[in-house]
């Protein structure tokens, strides 16, 4: 079972809660729970989570590592026939992960340190926008899917092309035959409202605050990391390293985090939109108390009757 969605959308409650109904394990597909020191802030499942199912990938790699999409894919798929009797459930939000399990990718060729050091020095040079426009002059195709603040990808997709001279759309399709055959996949898009969602994202970070975050981050930089490598970068590292290096106060810095995660569930929607357009659609937050009980118990029972006809 595949469960996919935007950040702060109930998607890992409702993993959780469908693990206990059916017997399941929960396997992260989420790029920045994988890692190690950052549980709270990359909402990583707690002790009570961790008590009514078991859970696989989550904080398990360390932040010094750089985690590929066919990595967690050979991680995934180990974790999936591992599971027994169980029902392997897939949560995150990282589409290229989901992606990758579901349909297969081609592994492309390593970046050389001078591409990732030319793409770093242009991005510096040029800003988003700049690069962005330089990107479309070689790929159009990528660069219209991605946005000029999407700093990450767009590094990623201009390394790809300048490295191997070829798209990195193009090394997506050519994944059809790397695809794991002896697998079916039910899935599910958790899309509740806009605003909702994006309160959601506030409330959460807000709470993650009084939670500890600042203080957790606060022991991720005296790690030492290579501020490129990608755990440095996920939500709310950036602004509050910002701000105990003096350079926000924490007011502004815990509101560019909110905004920030705002744009990251608006393009994870769009993404999921526009990828998984045949799954389930689900909105776990339309009716808070007897709705998601009814929710629940409608897919559990969906769930059954797949599995008893599937064997």
């Amino acid at each position: 079972m595949v469960i996919g969605g935007p950040t702060a959308s109930g998607k890992s409650r409702l993993a959780l809660d469908l693990a206990v109904r059916l017997g399941g394990t929960v396997i992260n597909a989420d790029s920045m729970q994988v890692y190690q020191g950052l549980a709270l802030l990359t909402a990583q499942p707690g002790p009570g989570d961790l008590t009514q199912a078991p859970h696989r990938l989550y904080g398990t790699v360390a932040p010094t590592q750089r985690m590929s999409a066919a990595h967690w894919r050979d991680l995934a798929l180990a974790e999936i026939r591992g599971c027994g009797d169980r029902l392997p459930i897939l949560v995150g939000g990282t589409g290229l992960y989901l992606r990758t399990l579901m349909h297969g990718i081609a592994e492309v060729p390593v970046i050389p340190d001078d591409v990732r050091a030319a793409a770093k020095a242009l991005h510096a040079h040029l800003g988003g926008p700049g690069l962005h426009q330089d990107l479309a002059a070689r790929d159009p195709e990528g660069a219209a899917r991605l946005a000029p603040g999407d700093t990450q990808r767009l590094v990623r997709a201009w390394e790809v092309v300048v490295a191997t001279g070829r798209p990195l759309g193009d090394w997506h399709r050519v994944a059809a035959d790397t695809g794991p055959a002896d697998l079916s996949f039910h899935t599910l898009v958790v899309e509740p409202p806009r605003d909702r969602l994006y309160a959601n994202g506030d409330a959460r970070f807000v709470a993650m605050m009084g939670q500890g975050a600042l203080e957790e981050v606060r022991a991720f930089l005296d790690l030492g990391l290579d501020p490129d490598l990608p755990a440095m970068k996920a939500l709310g590292v950036p602004e509050l390293a910002a701000h105990i290096a003096g350079h926000l106060p924490l007011i502004e810095a815990v509101a560019l985090a909110q905004r920030h995660t705002r744009n990251y569930a608006k393009r994870q929607s769009t993404w999921f939109r526009n990828q998984m357009p045949d799954a389930v659609r689900v909105d776990p937050g339309a009716d808070p108390h007897s709705g998601y009980e009814k929710l629940i118990e409608s897919l559990s029972s969906e769930i059954f009757a797949i599995i008893r006809k599937t064997g």
